[in-house]
């Protein structure tokens, strides 16, 4: 089986998260294709955009939202995403069982004795008005029932798991501030999300005689002997987190979406897939025809934004981040990726760009790294600024 090192695993991942030559994409179809954007710092994606898309303007996202053509939502690890309509409606109802898991996990002594399938019809009543509410506000119109758990636990587990929602403009909008005001997916766009699998598959709970990937029993990449159970929503996740992230293991779908339960859709579409290993010896499963770039393809200087799914977006991100500096890639730190890798951290206060390098520049990689620092700080400042600075080497 061929082994492909780490710079191959760099270029192909920035090969599929445009960031090795920035695409001719709408918007919408770069969102689609990067199976959405980690947007919880809501300015955030518009960097991210403008890293990846030859002719980005941020208008085009504003249109979007605005349009409902893509929301702000609970989905991926239980992050608010930035996702195209179409997409969140056909994932959702896939990782109900993850975000309830995900918030029992922080409040479970809280939560203990609250029956949540009672909550949730509480919280539809509420929200049947149409009107938009703040977690804090939809928790404290349910408080009553259940004094006990306090807002804060009743509030993330309805709206981060138990009802589908969307976070409305202005959040989100380009320079625009506001809060974050919630209405029910379904009302905001007009359809409902397409529910889980009625066996069990769609939902993420335990079928009989299917292992759990949760188990640490349970191998990384599924071989065959798996029972014949359908699940389509989790087969079409493997093959779109493979165009936007692969080669990839198991292991790092997983870390991805934060679900556990795919070895039976990993199962279903291996034959479709090719495999490799890594330096490590790890099984890497990919669509045939995506591209591989060669290792020696150079990779221009990139800056990306904070919390971006090219990092966050595998199990072992020394593709991308050396293990020195795995930390930054969860602290909401700006990176620069010279030569494809972290390499740098950034800031942009008074319309000057200003990057921290986490190694020694050479000439030609400062020259590049202060261009493309020019042209961030004239996007950011609509032109007004082309400052950029190079800062001391972090510490």
């Amino acid at each position: 089986m061929t082994v492909l090192d780490t710079r191959a695993l760099n270029r192909a991942t920035l090969a599929r998260q445009l960031l090795l030559d920035r695409a001719d994409l709408p918007v919408l179809d770069a969102v689609a294709h990067l199976c959405g954007l980690q947007a919880q710092e809501p300015q955030e994606p518009f960097i991210g955009l403008w890293s990846r898309l030859s002719a980005f303007a941020p208008a085009q996202l504003g249109d979007l939202l605005t349009g409902r053509h893509v929301v702000r939502t609970h989905l991926m690890r239980r992050t608010v995403h930035l996702l195209t309509a179409d997409d969140v409606l056909a994932w959702r109802g896939r990782h109900d069982a993850m975000l309830r898991q995900r918030v029992l996990g922080t409040y479970r002594r809280e939560l203990e004795g609250v029956d949540l399938e009672e909550l949730a019809a509480a919280g539809r009543a509420v929200m049947a008005d149409g009107e938009p509410r703040s977690m804090p506000e939809l928790a404290r119109a349910v408080a009553g029932r259940w004094p006990g758990p306090g807002p804060r636990p009743l509030g993330e587990m309805l709206v981060a798991a138990l009802i589908p929602m969307v976070q409305l403009p202005p959040r989100g909008l380009w320079r625009t501030k506001g809060g974050v005001r919630n209405v029910p997916l379904a009302t905001w766009l007009g359809r409902e999300p397409a529910p889980p699998a009625p066996n069990g598959a769609g939902t993420g709970r335990p079928v009989p005689g299917v292992p759990d990937a949760s188990d640490p029993g349970v191998p990384d990449a599924s071989g065959p002997g798996l029972p014949d159970a359908s699940d389509p929503v989790g087969e079409a996740l493997v093959r779109r987190y493979l165009a936007a992230f692969g080669p990839a293991a198991s292991a790092d779908l997983r870390a991805w979406c934060g679900l556990a339960g795919l070895p039976r859709a990993v199962a279903a579409v291996r034959e479709e897939l090719v495999s490799f290993r890594d330096e490590r010896g790890r099984e890497l499963l990919d669509l045939p025809d995506a591209p591989r770039p060669d290792p020696g393809t150079p990779a221009p200087v990139r800056f990306l934004p904070a919390f971006d799914n090219a990092i966050l977006g595998y199990q072992d991100r020394g593709r991308i981040i050396d293990d020195a500096h795995r930390g930054l890639s969860v602290a909401g730190e700006r990176v620069v990726l010279v030569d494809g890798r972290v390499a740098a951290t950034w800031k942009a206060a008074d319309g000057t760009v200003t990057v921290f390098p986490l190694r020694r520049f050479s000439r030609a990689e400062r020259t590049a790294v202060g261009e493309e620092g020019e042209a961030l700080a004239a996007f950011l400042s609509d032109g007004e600024s082309r400052r950029a600075e190079i800062g001391p080497e972090h510490g």
